[in-house]
């Protein structure tokens, strides 16, 4: 089935809020929104040194709002003031390694910044229209079959993984107990464009390449993922918003991802490739309480939202490297 493009006249002038909106994802989000001409809202807690939207000249085109997502008054304000009509909740602490060294700051933000917001939604479920909230593939855990399917149970249990199992769940409980027009996207390994997470092997091999540095690999190199490129990430939470807002999909959660398995040494491979360098990884193999493989199977989306990845791991690599090279003074 052929996908179909973001309408375009629904999103003008749509008010928006996006929580995480100066993060990777978020602010790729946030500059496809205001490039259809959304009214779109942020909240951040903090001032980044490297500030995605102004990297992507739209600071002055979104209303910004400095605040944590746990500040329930806050997000009432925000909701009622800005009359907000759709939400994309995708604030959260995302790093693996991070949740596993602190769970307690990781469950916080997960999983309490969830209810907030949603508790927010339904005060406020006069105004507000449509909710998209950002679960994960490490929802699923260790499953004995992949690619992953929407039914398959969320057996989540390291911390990162758990604290969007609970994300997911309560965002569910919400659309079903409240009748809130809610829907969750469990994204693949999504990169692309203006991710700073250094620690993730995208944007880490790369700026180590641009450094003329050794790359790091944390793992032993064989883990398997399915990896996303931002664009096709940002038209998913796009058309997916779209059709909760027309009454579509409540209570539901999409997988987003290729289906396809790359290992971290393919990956680091092909990123070897297109930077024209001759070079090995320093591989640490220290990586612990992380899944082995996983894909996600996406035909959920290709039915009912008529979505499809568009961008191959060749070109989306390629794209990022270059957008990488071409601001190398911001990100080196």
């Amino acid at each position: 089935m052929r996908s179909v493009g973001v309408n375009k006249s629904f999103w003008k002038a749509k008010k928006v809020f996006i929580t995480g909106g100066t993060g990777f994802i978020g602010a790729n989000l946030t500059k496809k929104l205001v490039n259809l001409k959304a009214d779109v809202t942020l909240i951040d807690r903090d001032i980044k040194n490297r500030n995605p939207l102004k990297i992507f000249k739209i600071e002055d085109k979104v209303n910004k709002v400095l605040g944590d997502v746990r500040n329930s008054d806050l997000v009432d304000r925000i909701i009622n003031d800005y009359g907000i009509e759709v939400v994309f909740h995708l604030s959260a602490q995302p790093i693996v390694g991070v949740a596993n060294r602190s769970p307690v700051s990781t469950f916080e933000s997960n999983i309490r910044g969830t209810w907030t917001i949603l508790e927010s939604c339904r005060r406020y479920k006069d105004i507000v229209k449509s909710i998209v909230v950002a679960s994960s593939d490490k929802a699923y855990g260790d499953q004995k079959n992949i690619p992953y399917k929407e039914d398959y149970p969320l057996l989540g249990i390291y911390p990162y993984d758990a604290s969007k199992v609970c994300a997911d769940i309560i965002a569910r409980s919400y659309a079903t107990t409240f009748d809130l027009p809610i829907a969750v996207t469990r994204l693949a390994n999504t990169y692309g464009e203006c991710d700073f997470h250094l620690n993730r092997i995208v944007p880490g091999t790369i700026i180590s390449l641009l450094r003329n540095e050794v790359p790091v690999i944390r793992s032993d190199g064989s883990l398997e993922r399915d990896y996303l490129y931002v664009e096709d990430a940002v038209k998913g939470y796009l058309l997916l918003a779209e059709s909760v807002y027309q009454g579509q999909n409540w209570g539901e959660a999409f997988n987003f991802g290729t289906g396809k398995l790359t290992s971290v040494i393919g990956l680091f491979d092909l990123i070897i490739k297109i930077s024209g360098k001759k070079v090995k990884p320093q591989i640490l193999g220290e990586a612990y309480h992380e899944i082995k493989n996983q894909s996600l199977d996406s035909t959920k989306a290709n039915v009912k939202l008529k979505w499809q990845p568009r961008v191959t791991i060749g070109k989306g690599l390629k794209n990022t490297f270059d957008w990488y090279k071409s601001h190398s003074r911001i990100v080196t």
